[in-house]
């Protein structure tokens, strides 16, 4: 699509980091008035989503890195260029969480609490991420004769040029908005704390899990390629997801 959103002067402006930062904008908004509603300080909701977010983007770029290390043995300075897409969520996703324990832990915040706080603005941040990939290319699906397939022309595109292809980018967006209003739906209806974040876990992994199938970009790949990287991290956090909510669920009811 369009990979450089515009050119400002001698600078351009690339399609996925300003995508990434409205995602990023739209998140903080959207926790602080969540936050307000809960009397919850709003500069602790600025902090923790700041760590999250550059913990997590840091640890996207790590894991993507990682299973294409192929490429960036041959240019290493384009580790650096995360402006021009190349994110895997699951990477940022351990490292977000692991990043937010600790500041939770140290400011003695209560934790699921602010992970459900937090869960719509994740599914949110990653609707319009999903929408850079789409204008950058990356995370391009295989090609297909339906009516819909996308093809991609320009040159700077990180897709498959000429043919047409599953806007993959675009099926996660919308899962990701559909996982949002759920989420929203659901915060008001809780009824126990970690509820919003284990759902939302579950939900995210079994949708990315259909989509990867339909994904050509290289990723990575485990147990001889019978399943994807984030198809493998996928299966896992399911589990996980389903066996938390049974088993806060149970605590709350003793």
């Amino acid at each position: 699509m369009y990979p450089i959103l515009f050119r400002l002067g001698g600078f351009n402006v690339y399609s996925y980091g300003f995508f990434v930062a409205l995602g990023f904008v739209a998140g903080v908004v959207l926790a602080g008035l969540r936050a307000r509603k809960k009397g919850i300080p709003f500069e602790r909701i600025v902090d923790l989503f700041f760590y999250s977010v550059l913990s997590a983007i840091l640890g996207s770029r790590i894991l993507f890195v990682l299973v294409n290390l192929d490429i960036y043995r041959e240019n290493p300075l384009a580790v650096f260029k995360i402006w021009e897409g190349g994110l895997v969520f699951y990477g940022g996703l351990v490292l977000a969480i692991g990043v937010s324990l600790v500041y939770m832990k140290w400011h003695r915040l209560p934790i699921w609490k602010f992970a459900d706080l937090f869960s719509p603005s994740i599914a949110l941040g990653l609707f319009f991420g999903r929408i850079g990939c789409f204008f950058a290319g990356c995370c391009y699906g295989k090609e297909t004769s339906l009516f819909w397939g996308v093809t991609f022309r320009d040159m700077n595109s990180l897709a498959r040029l000429n043919v047409p292809l599953h806007p993959t980018q675009l099926y996660e967006a919308a899962s990701s908005l559909a996982i949002f209003f759920f989420l929203d739906r659901l915060e008001g209806k809780k009824t126990f704390d970690g509820q919003v974040f284990w759902f939302f876990l579950l939900l995210y992994s079994t949708a990315r899990f259909f989509i990867e199938i339909l994904r050509d970009d290289p990723r990575g790949f485990l147990f001889g390629e019978m399943l994807s990287t984030s198809q493998g991290i996928g299966i896992l956090l399911a589990m996980i997801s389903i066996l938390m909510l049974f088993y806060l669920e149970r605590m709350q009811r003793r």
